[in-house]
């Protein structure tokens, strides 16, 4: 028997999963795959859950339902390579012959005293409810703390603007302006958003920490009612904890056909690989495309390709609350309703796919 364990139910796990799963796959392989959920959650939709926009049925995928996967809930707490088992909180263990990391990222604090501590997340879905809870439990004329202007607190401080018109809302970003990473004219025109929709951006800002009902920028207190972090991630803790080679973010540095160098029976997908990209939904599904060509080689006993493709992304797009949105496509800058609208088909689209 060949054993194949998918670790996460992410969009890279879902995509390699389906791409194995097929009528050509040798009886003697033996799929798990292993989620802390019973479905998959549409985590780029995560902020309009915090924000209270959408309901959580409207962001969860039923796992898929193939006689040849066997689905195992759990809490991974470690991963023994050279042992080739992967330990659970209740004390199981799960061998395997061929792994598959796709554990996700977690928030990144940059050593912030305070900030793990009294900030709200919306990385994993337990977390998104809790920044739910707390957020739509604010008084009216309460005040709402977003750290970060990257893509993540962009949409969930526009979306909670749309549904919260009585709250403060500010955004603490470190640097110049707001989505850095993205062309000016996108820059340019989510900071005129947010500034006719009053809320309040707080460009080169410095946190130093952070305490219950207050942030510090630059020494200077700030108070609020609630803070939620969106201002950096980094690999999934047990991945930071193998003895393998990493990046500064705790991705795992792979060969050419996403394995680890040293372990090359385990593969890494997404937020937890060293990849010349941004971590995004897109790159994991793209890049587990790859790993699924290679694994069905593993299992078939088929020679690798002499290489894989160059990854392309097609592009970003981020939205401005319901009816607004901004992306980049090739060299292309959009912004208004159509990419709003094109961000809304894309989640169609996949859901449809999956469903």
């Amino acid at each position: 028997m060949k054993r194949v364990v998918i670790l996460g139910g992410g969009y890279g796990g879902m995509r390699i999963a389906e791409r194995i799963l097929t009528p050509d796959l040798p009886d003697d392989v033996f799929v798990t795959l292993v989620d802390r959920m019973p479905f998959h959650g549409l985590k780029t939709e995560y902020y309009a859950l915090a924000a209270g926009t959408v309901p959580e049925s409207a962001i969860r995928v039923p796992f898929p339902n193939n006689p040849r996967l066997h689905v195992k809930h759990g809490e991974v707490t470690g991963i023994q390579l050279d042992e080739q088992t992967i330990s659970f909180a209740n004390g199981e263990s799960l061998p395997y012959d061929w792994l598959i990391i796709a554990l996700g990222c977690e928030d990144r604090y940059h050593n912030i005293p305070g900030a793990s501590e009294y900030t709200h997340s919306i990385q994993t879905l337990e977390s998104t409810r809790r920044t739910y809870a707390a957020v739509n439990n604010v008084k009216p004329y309460g005040q709402v703390t977003i750290v970060g202007g990257g893509l993540s607190g962009v949409e969930i401080a526009s979306e909670l603007r749309e549904s919260r018109p009585d709250l403060n809302i500010r955004i603490l970003d470190r640097g110049e302006s707001i989505l850095s990473p993205f062309p000016r004219k996108l820059q340019q025109y989510a900071s005129q958003w947010f500034i006719e929709h009053d809320v309040e951006l707080i460009s080169l800002a410095q946190v130093n920490r952070v305490e219950p009902g207050a942030v510090y920028n630059h020494d200077q207190e700030l108070s609020t009612d609630v803070i939620v972090w969106t201002a950096g991630i980094q690999a999934n803790r047990i991945v930071r904890e193998l003895p393998v080679e990493q990046d500064n973010s705790g991705r795992v540095v792979l060969n050419q056909y996403h394995q680890i160098p040293t372990h090359p029976n385990v593969y890494v997908v997404g937020d937890c690989a060293s990849l010349p990209f941004a971590p995004s939904a897109q790159l994991a599904e793209v890049q587990g495309e790859q790993i699924a060509v290679v694994l069905k080689a593993d299992l078939t006993g088929a020679a690798y390709p002499a290489s894989l493709p160059k990854i392309k992304l097609k592009g970003v797009l981020g939205s401005l609350g319901k009816k607004e949105g901004f992306g980049v496509m090739g060299k292309v800058s959009l912004v208004g309703q159509m990419p709003r609208v094109m961000k809304s088909g894309v989640l169609w689209m996949y859901k449809k796919h999956l469903g």
